[in-house]
């Protein structure tokens, strides 16, 4: 397969999969559904929706995203057994564009879990691909622990899923362990000893776990692979995947030595990005390529002088390029309803008048205490608009705090569960453990608390900080967030916001029933 034959780069999304089994990212079904329609308006060829049989809650969000899609393939993950692939199948069916992915472990360390025989497992592999086949002509199929695999046993098993019906073969670097070199030479040595590889499609599914999850992608297209498999922002398992951003600004930029195309609308990467580092609770890092905060942004004299006289001189892509707009509305606490509304539809976001009524009285708030209004801060507020919007347990009325250099530090707040007010004071090693305190008090549980994160989103003493909180009970995990120009306010409210979570989950899984907990060794 040479690069002319086939210069088409499949995009295929897994942030609704892999990105959502980060520790902490689970995503409630309505953020799944926006998320995969931002998705199929970007452009990407497949998304894989989630494993529909981990939970109720992954078959039913899989089913409708399926249902609602209008140009993307929809991919349900299963494990290599008869059970999985008929639920996968139950819940991609309704798509226009279905497929089926289904994995097994390939590598000694791999086999060795549900001890399978070489033999067995060839076996297992021509079953189930057949299986999936029968149900569905689109079929994936992954070695898992691609890349630790044996290479002629690799080549077998590769040629038997070809065989039995796959359409697409799925190269894992399941572990983030390979270089480029060795990522390209992999694709390379399959398309040269399989039988039937210039038939299908090869995909490359990285992680980053060395940091090369990108250049990894990148050198297996250069040797023939025709799908990346990525997520929005890099999320994903440990240090997370390949990111769909970087991957797509690279071929962009690099088309004299990439000569390869997709159908991405980059102009949406920016919006999706904030989006999903929003429901996800995962800060995008400041000076993350593509779309972190500082991505466009010059400090240095020699480098502003540069930029002033020809922005190309330290800028190899425009920030139009990714949905950043050059435009400039300027927000103040003189600004109205027309304007915060234009503002925003620049920014990305259509909202309805109800949640513009919303919006423009916590702006107004907001501008009263600010000097400037940022971008930054309008993406915070409405992402704390989204994040509230449901009908919520718990709801924080009142809070007053004391603190300073003289303990002990003290909070009162007056907490609303179930629609009734509660009052309380508490002390605590800090404000914010004061509040945190309260909230216990009030509401008793036994979640931990795991991570505790703040970021200005803008700059200055008066800037808006975002909070990030994760929650841990008895396995689930849940992360909340709120962006307040009140660190202590903020704080409180993403706490709050976890505890939200928490409860919808106590009340509709089992702690057992995550996509995390699934396992893939039973493969009966």
């Amino acid at each position: 397969m040479t690069k002319s034959a086939q210069p088409r780069v499949i995009i295929f999304d897994t942030t609704l999969r892999d990105g959502e089994q980060s520790p902490g990212a689970t995503m409630t079904h309505e953020e799944k559904l926006e998320i995969a329609s931002l998705l199929d308006e970007m452009g990407v060829d497949v998304i894989e929706a989630g494993f529909p049989i981990a939970s109720e809650g992954d078959f039913a969000a899989v089913s409708e995203i399926a249902k609602r899609s209008k140009n993307s393939t929809i991919c349900g993950l299963s494990r290599a057994n008869f059970k999985d692939i008929d639920r996968c199948w139950e819940a991609v069916k309704h798509a226009a564009s279905p497929r089926i992915h289904t994995f097994i472990g390939t590598s000694p360390l791999h086999r060795a879990i549900p001890n399978l025989t070489m033999d067995e497992m060839a076996e297992r592999i021509h079953d189930t691909v057949t299986h999936a086949r029968n149900l569905c002509d689109n079929v994936q199929w992954s070695a898992m622990d691609a890349t630790r695999t044996e290479h002629d046993y690799l080549c077998r098993v590769v040629e038997i899923a070809i065989k039995a019906g796959a359409t697409t073969i799925n190269i894992p670097d399941t572990v983030g362990y390979t270089a480029p070199r060795e990522s390209a030479d992999l694709i390379a040595m399959l398309l040269n000893r399989v039988p039937g590889a210039d038939k299908v499609i090869f995909a490359t599914h990285c992680h980053n776990d060395l940091g090369m999850a990108t250049a990894n992608a990148l050198a297996a297209v250069d040797a023939g692979a025709r799908q990346i498999e990525c997520t929005i922002n890099g999320l994903g398992e440990r240090a997370g995947n390949t990111a769909l951003e970087e991957v797509v600004m690279a071929m962009k930029v690099r088309n004299d030595i990439m000569p390869y195309r997709t159908g991405i609308d980059t102009t949406k990467i920016m919006n999706l990005s904030r989006r999903v580092s929003s429901v996800s609770g995962f800060p995008v890092q400041f000076n993350k390529a593509i779309v972190g905060k500082n991505a466009f942004l010059h400090e240095s004299g020699i480098h502003q002088d540069g930029v002033l006289k020809n922005v190309e001189t330290f800028e190899i892509m425009r920030p139009a390029d990714i949905g950043l707009t050059a435009k400039n509305i300027a927000m103040g606490k003189h600004s109205g309803r027309a304007a915060l509304r234009a503002k925003l539809k620049e920014l990305g976001y259509e909202l309805a008048d109800n949640q513009l009524n919303d919006v423009f009285v916590r702006f107004k708030a907001l501008a009263d205490r600010k000097k400037e209004v940022y971008d930054d801060d309008l993406i915070a507020l409405v992402a704390d608009e989204q994040t509230n919007d449901a009908h919520e347990f718990l709801q924080l009325k009142k809070l007053r705090v004391v603190c300073g250099t003289e303990g002990p530090q003290e909070a009162d707040m007056v907490l609303t569960i179930d629609g009734v007010d509660h009052h309380i004071d508490a002390t605590g090693d800090g404000p914010v453990d004061a509040a945190f305190m309260c909230v216990k008090m009030l509401f008793p549980h036994k979640a931990q608390l795991e991570v505790y994160q703040v970021h200005a989103v803008t700059e200055g003493t008066d800037a808006q900080a975002t909070v990030s909180v994760r929650l841990q009970e008895e396995g689930r995990i849940v992360t909340g967030s709120s962006a307040d120009t009140d660190t202590i306010v903020a704080s409180t409210k993403a706490y709050i916001n976890a505890l939200n979570k928490l409860i919808v989950r106590r009340t509709k899984s089992a702690p057992d029933s995550d996509v995390k907990s699934v396992n893939y060794k039973d493969v009966t």
